[in-house]
């Protein structure tokens, strides 16, 4: 579906439907074999991690949506606003968890996205707080 020359907007448009479908069906050749990956819960190098770290969302979460707000791209640079809902599937009430937040993306020179460093508008405390169901 991707390769590295692939131009910019195709890499937006392809991030965009990633979006559009997460947690499913990613496109991982768009990322370099080392990506470094970061969020509030984890930090990795290696798009084998990045992959398994992506499935297990749907082991933990049901009903996730993740809504993109807007992506740009600026030269090697692709920032994307988004917000992340979906229900504890681990917990028997089910919790529903909205976490806003952001993503900054760092292309390598073949193209790849090389380092990939999400961000939340939230702390984990307001997200444990939400699981228990008084935030």
């Amino acid at each position: 579906m991707s390769h590295p020359s692939q131009s910019s907007l195709d890499l937006v448009a392809i991030l965009r439907a990633d979006y559009a479908r997460f947690p499913r069906d990613q496109t991982y050749s768009i990322y370099d074999p080392q990506v470094y990956f970061r969020d509030p819960l984890n930090e990795f190098r290696g798009l084998d991690r990045y992959r398994v770290m992506i499935a297990s969302l749907e082991r933990w979460l049901q009903d996730i949506h993740l809504e993109l707000h807007d992506i740009q791209q600026v030269g090697s640079h692709i920032r994307s606003e988004w917000t992340l809902r979906g229900s504890l599937s681990f917990l028997p009430w089910r919790p529903r968890l909205c976490i806003p937040g952001w993503t900054e993306m760092r292309l390598n020179p073949a193209g790849l996205i090389e380092s990939h460093i999400d961000y939340w508008r939230c702390s984990r405390w307001q997200v444990l707080l939400q699981a228990l169901g008084v935030a």
